[in-house]
């Protein structure tokens, strides 16, 4: 399994749009989510921050997040959640939300 963090801003004025979104994620997000193989994903907000975390439990994590990437209904999720967030600097090359190093784990 592969635990994955990421962080990304999200702008005072978009907290409502946003929190109103995710509290209502439509069923074939969610659906993709799953076969895409990942599990246990949460998403926090601390001030303009949001925290996601997840656990990648399949064998090829980039083949996984391509197809997601190129499924018609996550990209129009996407294209309404993406002006609602604010990129953080420095983040990778390629990256929309910033992943983290994981610094401590126990289970």
């Amino acid at each position: 399994m592969k635990r994955v963090a990421q962080v990304i801003g999200v702008p005072p004025q978009h907290w409502e749009a946003y929190e109103r979104y995710h509290a209502a994620v439509w069923p074939t997000v969610l659906e993709q989510i799953a076969l895409s193989n990942i599990q246990n994903y949460s998403i926090y907000r601390h001030g303009e921050l949001l925290f996601s975390y997840f656990e990648y439990v399949g064998d090829d994590y980039e083949a996984d997040m391509a197809r997601m990437a190129a499924d018609p209904e996550t990209q129009r999720w996407w294209s309404l959640q993406q002006p609602l967030q604010r990129p953080l600097e420095g983040r990778a090359e390629g990256e929309w939300w910033a992943e983290m190093a994981e610094v401590f784990h126990q289970d």
